[in-house]
């Protein structure tokens, strides 16, 4: 009887953990089932479906001068040097010689009438613009406008269809730290490939221009995805594909929608971005320049310089005023206040908060518009020749253009048709050599400018986004 007592026992207890553990399990089932449902898609099939008829695959063709000695960019003029008659002897009969380049990228349809969002680098400099379609047809395009300073541009196809399949610019600001996201493109040349992964991080500063505030995506992108668009599970557009991590994997950064909303909305009415300008020179606060100027954080932008007569001035900012706040947004870095300023409307008056010996004082501001003249202005000192205007590299160009480099002479500007332009020089190139010779600021380059032999083509060295690049420039 005991016996049988303690094994009806020990079955009722068998029984009774195994419908715990059946509970358990199917509870972690559900658990499972309704992750995977609310958090993890089982498919982005349907997602790809949506949105892969406005992606377009982008053919640009453009003319490139390959010269005759190529060893011109590297010794320069093939009469100078001690290699002069080595040159002489096997290059002096050949002339140089155009070839056509051919690019390819991304690009997405944002309304019926035919135009397209993609990459300023992806058509920059183009002669020929073919456009492709996800079911074959092909068209001719044009640039209506581009921007280099947040490297986007707009363009349009010739001739547009009927019911062109279209994509929404969504709100890059709702945009968390782990969503999901996908990538179309046209990666090596790879039509409509389609990848996913999540935001990774937001407000990226890579260098890449004086507005950087991209998405970090772990999606894989790759050449040939640029301008291509970043859609969340609704397949709105939260972001363009832009620029990647040479020899990095998981990282791929793409422009905000936001900030292309008012960069695209300008290009379309005026053919241009019209940016707003502030008038000061400013710098990072550090922990130290923090304790110094009475600040209880390393937060702000501290004003080093004010430009004479432009708005800031006329407000009553101050050389060693700390900018705090700025239209009644916290300005936390000075990275931030660029592109805040940059945004607001030209000729609308916003109040500008600043710590002025440790005291919060705000003041009233109407802003004015950027142009490459008062950037000139800001620059300290500026010298114009061979169709280009470079200045020094000051904090406040370092910040417009991004710049790395630690010396040498910034080309703010230049000029359609000049012989700069044709050599490939772009504003925001850094000039570090001037035949062999090196250049740490205004002073070094005029110098250098001034030794060279007139008539003979002029070698420089530039930095271009970290990159060195030997360019020649032939004198007229």
């Amino acid at each position: 009887m005991k016996g049988f007592v303690l094994n009806r026992f020990a079955k009722v207890l068998l029984i009774t953990l195994a419908l715990v553990i059946a509970g358990v399990s199917q509870g972690g089932c559900e658990s499972r089932t309704k992750t995977e449902v609310v958090g993890f898609p089982p498919s982005f099939a349907d997602l790809a479906e949506k949105v892969k008829p406005a992606v377009v695959n982008i053919s640009t063709t453009k003319t490139v001068k390959v010269p005759g000695n190529p060893f011109r960019q590297f010794f320069g003029h093939d009469d100078q040097g001690p290699f002069g008659d080595f040159f002489r002897r096997f290059f002096n009969d050949v002339p140089d010689r155009e070839m056509k380049q051919q690019s390819l990228g991304s690009g997405f349809i944002i309304d019926r009438d035919g135009y397209i969002v993609t990459n300023n680098h992806v058509v920059d400099e183009a002669e020929e613009i073919k456009v492709k379609l996800s079911d074959g047809r092909e068209m001719k395009a044009k640039v209506i406008g581009r921007d280099s300073k947040t490297d986007l541009a707009l363009i349009k196809i010739s001739s547009p269809f009927e019911n062109l399949p279209v994509l929404t610019l969504g709100d890059s600001d709702s945009i968390r730290v782990g969503d999901w996201v996908m990538a179309v493109g046209n990666p090596f040349g790879l039509a409509q490939t389609v990848t996913q992964g999540i935001i990774s991080a937001t407000g990226r500063v890579i260098g890449s221009g004086p507005y950087d505030d991209f998405l970090q995506t772990d999606a894989p992108i790759n050449p040939g995805n640029s301008g291509g668009p970043l859609v969340n599970l609704k397949g709105e557009v939260i972001g363009i594909n832009t620029a990647i991590v040479p020899g990095g994997q998981g990282l791929g950064f793409a422009i905000p929608s936001n900030l292309a909303k008012s960069v695209v909305a300008q290009i379309r009415e005026h053919g241009k971005v019209v940016r707003g300008w502030l008038g000061v020179t400013i710098q990072s606060v550090t922990p130290e320049l923090a304790k110094s100027f009475g600040l209880k954080e390393a937060k702000g932008a501290l004003v080093s310089d004010v430009a004479a007569g432009g708005p800031a001035e006329v407000a009553g900012v101050k050389q060693g005023d700390v900018i705090v706040r700025f239209n009644g947004k916290s300005v936390d870095t000075s990275i931030a206040l660029p592109r805040m300023v940059a945004e607001t409307p030209v000729g609308s008056t916003v109040p500008l908060t600043v710590v002025r010996g440790g005291k919060e004082i705000t003041l009233t501001v109407k802003i004015a518009e950027l142009t490459e003249e008062k950037l000139a202005a800001q620059a300290g000192g500026t010298e114009q020749a061979l169709g280009m205007k470079v200045g020094e590299l000051s904090p406040r160009v370092r910040e417009m253009f991004g710049i790395r480099a630690k010396s040498g002479v910034v080309v703010l500007n230049v000029e359609q048709g000049s012989v700069a332009e044709e050599a490939g020089i772009e504003p925001g190139d850094v000039i570090v050599e001037v035949n062999r010779k090196r250049v740490k600021g205004l002073a070094e380059y005029r110098q250098a400018m001034a030794g060279a032999k007139k008539g003979a083509p002029i070698l420089f060295l530039i930095d271009r986004k970290g990159q060195g690049l030997y360019v020649t420039i032939e004198q007229q």
